[in-house]
Order: C-alpha cells, then sequence, then structure tokens
C-alpha cells in the first residue's frame, strides 16, 4: 500500500512538472555565451547558445590553428552553423583548418567571390567537406533552437572592390539581449541597414573593421545604441583603432572591450542579465 501511494505522489509531482514546463534539469534558467576570441588583427567569434548549437563567426588569419585551440578547450565537438562575413584574409584565413578539425553542419558567406589565397583554401575545404556554401545577405535566418538569429546585411550587391560592404552582418537575439557582429561593414552598408528600416538595436556590437574610421558611423552607432562594445583588434600599420570610434562610442557612454588589451572577451547571458569576463 504505501509503494503505491509513493508511486502516485510521483506520478502527480511529474504531471506538475510537464503542466508547467518544469523538471529539475531545467530549474535554473541556461546561458547563452559569446566569446570574442583575441587572433590578433583579424576576427573570430565562437557562439554557444543555451540549446547547445556551436556557432563560429570567421576564423582570424590564415593560421587558424589558435582558433581550432580554443574551440577544443571550450570542448566543441561539431559545428552548427559557420559564418564567413566576407573574403578578407584577417577574416576567412583559418576557416579552413576549422572545416578539417570539426565536422561543420552549415556554412553561410555572401554572394561574393575573391581571388586571394585563403578565399580559395576556404573554398576547397568546404567542397572537401561535402558542404553547400548557403547566401548570407538581408532577411536570411539561421534555423536555430531558441534564439532568433538573422542576417541584417548585405542588404544589396556592391562593388567587388567593396568587399568590406558585402559583410554578412548577423543580429542575434536571446530573451531580451541581442548582438549585433558587423563584420567590416562601411558606412555605406552602414546606411543601407538604418534605411531598410531593420530592428538593429543591441546589446552589444561587434565594432566595425577593427574600429576603422570608415565604419561606425554616428547614425549607425544611434541606431543600434549598444550597451557594450568589442573591438577584434591586433598591432597594425592601419592605425585601428581610430581615435574617431573610440571617441564616438566614449561619447555615448558605450562600455568598450579590446582583444588587444583585454585577450578573450567572454560574454554570457541567460537572457534577462549579461556578465562580462576576459582572459588573457
Amino acid at each position: 500500500m504505501k509503494s503505491k501511494i509513493i508511486k502516485i505522489v510521483s506520478a502527480l509531482t511529474l504531471s506538475v512538472g510537464l503542466l508547467y514546463g518544469v523538471s529539475s534539469t531545467e530549474a535554473a534558467t541556461k546561458d547563452m555565451k559569446v566569446h570574442f576570441i583575441n587572433v590578433g588583427q583579424g576576427d573570430s567569434i565562437y557562439i554557444k547558445t543555451a540549446a547547445g548549437d556551436d556557432i563560429i563567426i570567421d576564423g582570424g588569419n590564415k593560421d587558424g590553428s589558435d582558433v581550432v585551440a580554443y574551440l577544443k578547450k571550450q570542448k566543441v565537438k561539431d559545428i552548427e552553423v559557420m559564418i564567413s562575413t566576407h573574403p578578407d584574409a584577417d577574416h576567412i584565413g583559418g576557416l579552413d583548418e576549422v572545416l578539417k578539425a570539426f565536422k561543420v553542419k552549415s556554412v553561410y558567406a555572401p554572394k561574393v567571390s575573391h581571388t586571394s589565397i585563403a578565399y580559395k583554401e576556404f573554398l576547397n575545404a568546404v567542397k572537401r567537406e561535402g558542404v553547400k556554401i548557403k547566401t548570407a545577405q538581408k532577411g536570411v535566418k539561421l534555423p536555430l533552437k531558441g534564439v532568433s538569429a538573422t542576417f541584417v546585411a548585405p542588404v544589396k550587391t556592391y562593388s567587388k572592390s567593396d568587399l568590406n560592404d558585402w559583410s554578412a552582418v548577423l543580429r542575434l537575439v536571446y530573451g531580451k539581449k541581442s548582438f549585433l557582429f558587423t563584420g567590416d561593414a562601411e558606412v555605406k552598408s552602414e546606411t543601407d541597414m538604418i534605411k531598410s528600416k531593420q530592428t538593429l538595436k543591441a546589446d552589444v556590437l561587434k565594432v566595425g573593421h577593427h574600429g576603422a574610421k570608415t565604419s561606425t558611423s554616428s547614425a549607425f552607432l544611434k541606431a543600434v545604441n549598444p550597451t557594450y562594445a568589442v573591438l577584434s583588434v591586433g598591432k597594425n600599420s592601419y592605425g585601428h583603432p581610430t581615435s574617431t570610434v573610440v571617441n564616438r562610442l566614449n561619447a555615448m557612454k558605450v562600455k568598450t572591450y579590446r582583444t588587444d588589451k583585454s585577450g578573450h572577451i567572454i560574454f554570457t547571458t541567460n537572457g534577462s542579465k549579461i556578465s562580462v569576463k576576459t582572459v588573457k
């Protein structure tokens, strides 16, 4: 009789749990983590969604071994989504090694080609893995659970001399918190994003083109209105990040982090709060 009562109570407890969508394993809200990997003068971002999906945006410079090592340290087994923002070597350079090291389920890139060795190595790696490149452009949504991930650029087609403006720009939303990853998008692309009347607001902005003065216009910064900004930058001869952009961010009281000063920059959010830590 006692065991029968225990079974009934257990069944009722389970029913209540199912009714309210609560289980012991889900009692704590799951976190999404966004890692801005320190790759020197280049870009590489790794995202682990709360649902467990792995996303990589760009792969740093030609030697992708540092990105592969970082992903392995994060215990990445496979990658659901790889995004190449544009063909520049400091963004696409290490993606061939990432493709070689991990099973990649889908690859997105803007529909613009290049003749560089880095771009050819990327294409060869994609072909070798038997993956087809899907077009990254305004309005394309990533099929991911628990988050909204939509490309807001490129809005148009641009001249091949404007590779930066072809940059795939992704807006990622988890709960009430949002991120905008801009690649090297410059003022022309920023203006087109604003004119297209898409939602660009984001809590965290990956600053365009390493802080070059040809990106992060006042109008674009106003449209995004970030709380945090990240400059992915290393030793360079271009003057990145420029004082123009740094001063613009400071004037808007945006809390700004730099990979050259702080190392890896990791944002953690449960959809309602965001915390930041840096790892050298």
